[in-house]
């Protein structure tokens, strides 16, 4: 079939940390404190559907069986799993999230079927005051790692961080993190839904029960050295200039603005993946033309060729690297 820029139905999840900031993006919501919206997803957890074309009312699921390899090209796919290779959503956290750590692809404990995570945030808006836990303190050992945890008092050896809009920080498996209450981040990520645990403020959940934690596996996967994480603030001095934010062996993630329009073009072996941060416009391809706003993702076939953005817009062009 021939191809065009899928847009999708977030797949919306509640959790005892999140609110109805995401109501700003224009999104039919649920009722209750919904925390993520997975805007780009083909996972067992929860899989987003077309809402335009030909592919309306397919689950991303569907689409990779339908058309996969020629919407998706050659490096669309996980080699694990089979599935599309990247998660995308958008978070609103009206809490703070767990303390938390993922796996890396090669943790025997893994799931069936399931994938490491390394991941990155870009902050879209940040209330004054507002930070983030990233990493463990410098010099903090495995040891002191278990022993903190044992004790209860985790939180002394952690790094906590000033955010604000704009900010970006990249998350290999094994870093140790916690979004706090105040953000709204646009995250992509490895296509998993493996999260150890490892503090929770003694908290219930929304079952009223206490949430599990994961010791043991958290322990095992920290790298208590925080090796490869990195943050940078990401201001652009000129338009229809891509901005590399990160650059890792399962995504590139990179920043642009435009002020008119952006002549563009698919990535022949990847799909392209475009979320909308700040402002609106219009993205045009051969005779077509689909309405962009922020908080939008739109999915760009790897066969789609030229397309041109049109607005004032700061978007986030996402893709899998070459190998």
């Amino acid at each position: 079939m021939k191809a065009y820029p899928l847009k999708f139905k977030p797949e919306m999840k509640e959790r005892i940390w999140g609110g109805r900031a995401l109501e700003q993006f224009g999104f039919d919501m649920p009722d209750g404190n919904i925390g993520e919206a997975w805007v780009i997803s083909d996972h067992a957890n929860g899989t987003s559907k077309v809402i335009n074309g030909e592919l309306a009312g397919l689950g991303l699921d569907e689409v990779r069986e339908k058309v996969g390899p020629s919407f998706f090209g050659k490096r669309g796919f996980s080699e694990k799993t089979g599935r599309f290779p990247l998660l995308v959503k958008l978070l609103d956290c009206q809490d703070d999230l767990s303390v938390q750590v993922h796996p890396t692809d090669e943790y025997e404990h893994l799931a069936e079927q399931e994938l490491g995570k390394t991941e990155m945030w870009y902050v879209i808006s940040a209330k004054p005051g507002a930070s983030i836990i990233y990493g463990l303190k410098e010099n903090t050992t495995k040891e002191d790692f278990k022993k903190a945890i044992e004790e209860n008092h985790i939180m002394s050896h952690l790094r906590e961080v000033p955010v604000k809009a704009g900010d970006t920080f990249y998350i290999p498996a094994g870093t140790v993190h916690a979004l706090k209450a105040g953000v709204v981040v646009a995250e992509i990520q490895q296509n998993s839904d493996t999260t150890y645990r490892i503090y929770d403020y003694n908290r219930p959940g929304l079952d009223g029960k206490m949430r599990e934690l994961h010791i043991e596996d958290s322990i095992h996967v920290t790298n208590v050295t925080n090796d490869g994480a990195f943050q940078k603030e990401t201001a652009l001095a000129a338009e229809k200039q891509w901005l590399t934010l990160c650059a890792s062996p399962y995504f590139i993630v990179e920043k642009g603005k435009l002020e008119h329009s952006w002549s563009l073009q698919s990535e022949e072996d990847s799909f392209v993946i475009h979320i909308v941060c700040e402002g609106a416009g219009t993205l045009e391809w051969e005779e077509e033309s689909l309405s962009l706003k922020e908080g939008d993702a739109i999915l760009i076939p790897a066969n789609l060729g030229n397309y041109t953005l049109t607005g004032s817009m700061t978007v986030l062009r996402s893709y899998v690297p070459k190998s």
